[in-house]
């Protein structure tokens, strides 16, 4: 069985420092997630908040790919990935979830930054090959709260005070791969996924070569008007299943099965193409095939993949 990720680096050896106002669950401790050789990290991965008194998001437009997945009570969560490249700002930031450690194996030592976890799943965080960065592990000056917006949907941070890199490459260990339009496929110019409580529509816009994003049936833009307009997006079908988590008012956390293989649709240069996708482990990248076995490449730009419940 082919490998696409490289080996990862060592866990992080002891517990999360306190985390900041707003999160779901505060816990005291020290080093948490520390890469034992300084900073650094093949990519940041942000945890960003995806409900109504979130948006306008800042920052997910500079990402190189962009996570969609399934929380508490059908809504849905982003983690924003940024390898080539780190904006100003981005947030709001929000808590992390089981799903996202599995998910973030793909990439070596990986920096995730995020608001805070519940307690049960921190020992888990401890233990996975990434550097954790809440607000009680990063720097004074790397988290802020907007006074403009209403706790918890007002933290944000400033990517370059976290001493977490991006790198050219970093993308490889993912197994995606980019690349000429492939032949087949049929033309698709809308689709849309749907959460229980939650929805992403996709729609091509030729003249820009461009898909524009809605996001529960509203246009998704920049805090400045901008348009967020990936090149490629996935929806990839997966197991969702429920996880021995749970938020504040009881409900179950989702985990989002990403280690296995199913079905997947490609949407890219105004085309829609069934694919196949496959992880045999944590440690390997994902391949997406064409039904007969051969690589199926992205446009270049950014990549939305968005899990869909099988």
């Amino acid at each position: 069985m082919r490998r696409w990720a490289r080996t990862r680096a060592g866990a992080g050896a002891v517990a999360l420092a306190a985390l900041a106002a707003g999160c779901t669950v505060q816990a005291d401790g020290s080093g948490a997630g520390q890469d034992p050789r300084g900073g650094g990290g093949s990519v940041l991965a942000v945890k960003i908040d995806n409900v109504g008194a979130a948006r306008p998001q800042t920052g997910i437009d500079a990402a190189d790919v962009v996570y969609a997945e399934q929380v508490e009570a059908g809504l849905s969560r982003l983690m924003a990935v940024f390898a080539t490249g780190l904006p100003p700002v981005v947030g709001p930031v929000r808590s992390a979830r089981e799903t996202d450690l599995e998910l973030l194996r793909q990439f070596d030592r990986p920096a995730l930054a995020f608001s805070g976890a519940q307690s049960k799943l921190l020992p888990l965080i401890d233990g996975s090959p990434l550097r954790a960065l809440p607000p009680g592990k990063a720097p004074g000056d790397a988290y802020y709260r907007d006074a403009g917006r209403a706790a918890p949907h007002n933290l944000f941070v400033r990517p370059k005070a976290l001493d977490a890199g991006a790198r050219a490459g970093a993308l490889e260990s993912t197994g995606f791969r980019f690349g000429p339009r492939p032949s087949g496929g049929t033309p698709e110019t809308r689709r849309t996924v749907r959460f229980p409580a939650a929805s992403f529509t996709f729609d091509w816009v030729e003249y820009e070569g461009r898909w524009r994003v809605a996001m529960d049936g509203t246009r998704a833009r920049t805090p400045g008007g901008k348009e967020l307009r990936p090149a490629t997006v996935v929806v990839q079908y997966v197991k969702v299943r429920p996880s021995r988590f749970h938020d504040r008012s009881g409900s179950v956390t989702p985990f989002t099965e990403t280690v296995g293989e199913g079905r997947a649709r490609v949407l890219r240069d105004g085309r829609g193409y069934d694919a196949r996708w496959e992880r045999p482990s944590a440690g390997d990248g994902t391949r997406f095939t064409t039904p007969g076995g051969e690589p199926l490449p992205f446009a270049e730009g950014q990549v939305w993949v968005v899990y869909a419940k099988a």
